[in-house]
Parts: structure tokens; sequence; C-alpha cells
């Protein structure tokens, strides 16, 4: 929970899940296409029954997939993942489509 969240979601080395109802912690290793693996992140996360996403930024083809695969995904993360867990449930992220999207990352 004190780890730091990285700034670009596809490239992050790990995903913290974290459990609202019982406060479980699980580290899950980026093992996707963006880090020599298989696959994207959206999947990864979608194979966990993940519901959200907090992210710093990410582009509008991650959120395309993860709203694809019913994850709603928030914007402005910043901070460590126990912060960024505090900042969207005081309502300070902002909602992730395409206007907030990281133009650098639109493929």
């Amino acid at each position: 929970m004190e780890e730091t969240v990285c700034q670009h979601f596809g490239r992050a080395a790990t995903f913290t899940l974290y459990d609202l109802a019982t406060g479980e912690v699980k580290v899950l290793e980026n093992r996707s296409e963006h880090m020599g693996g298989v696959g994207t992140p959206p999947e990864q996360l979608q194979k966990e029954n993940v519901n959200i996403v907090l992210a710093g930024g990410l582009g509008p083809k991650a959120i395309d997939m993860l709203n694809g695969y019913g994850i709603d995904v928030y914007v402005g993360a910043s901070g460590t993942v126990q912060q960024t867990i505090e900042s969207w449930k005081d309502g300070v992220l902002e909602k992730a489509d395409r206007n907030n999207a990281c133009r650098d990352h639109a493929h």
C-alpha cells in the first residue's frame, strides 16, 4: 500500500489489487506484452475480476478495453497506493475518457 503509483499504466511493474470489502491486498506482476509477456494489462486485470482501475494516466485504447470489460477507470492518481485509494474515496480522481486520456499513447 506504500508503493508509489506508476504514472504510465501499461508499463507499471506491478498492479496492486485491493478488495474494498475485506481489505485484502494482492500484488500482481505485470506480465503483459508491454513487459515482454503476452496479452495486455486490461486483459490481465479482467482475469482477476477487477471492477475499478485507479491510474495516473493511460491511453484511450486501454480506457476503451477496460470499459469494454466493465471496469471503471479513474485518472489523476499520484503518491502511494493508499493515498490513491483515499483520493478516489474522496471523489478527487476523475473518471477516465478520451478527453483526459494520455495523448502520447493514442495507439
